[in-house]
């Protein structure tokens, strides 16, 4: 199943977001850092269209963690970014780059991502967009 978390993650960094999407369960559930549970492949193409939006990010050493059974899997990276777009109750958006550590968890279901959790230091993104 790490297969499908490396494709997740390709699809990322070329802001592939439908060949993301292929890689969901219809009914996925989407755990946003400091946000609501989002489920269902919709809302999550939404919050994709939201992020580019507002920002561009590279992901780059990542190490990918799988259970045995293959029914959950971890990731841990680095994002590198630059913030584009002003998003609602955060700093001013003038193209400010950042690197953060990062992580998401998931959780996988007949070849699928079912869950995505992921985990980021918002005060360290707040810090270094600021500064």
């Amino acid at each position: 199943m790490s297969e499908t978390i490396a494709r997740y993650f390709e699809a990322f960094n070329a802001g592939d977001t439908t060949a993301m999407i292929d890689c969901l369960s219809d009914d996925v559930a989407h755990h946003v850092n400091e946000g609501k549970i989002r489920v269902g492949k919709e809302k999550f193409a939404e919050f994709c269209d939201h992020m580019s939006r507002c920002y561009r990010e590279e992901l780059t050493d990542m190490v990918i963690f799988a259970s045995p059974d293959g029914s959950r899997a971890a990731a841990e990276y680095i994002v590198n970014g630059t913030y584009l777009e002003t998003d609602a109750g955060l700093p001013e958006a003038k193209g400010q780059t950042y690197r953060l550590p990062a992580g998401s968890f998931f959780g996988l279901k007949d070849g699928k991502i079912s869950r995505v959790t992921t985990y980021y230091n918002l005060a360290d993104w707040v810090a270094q967009v600021s500064a």
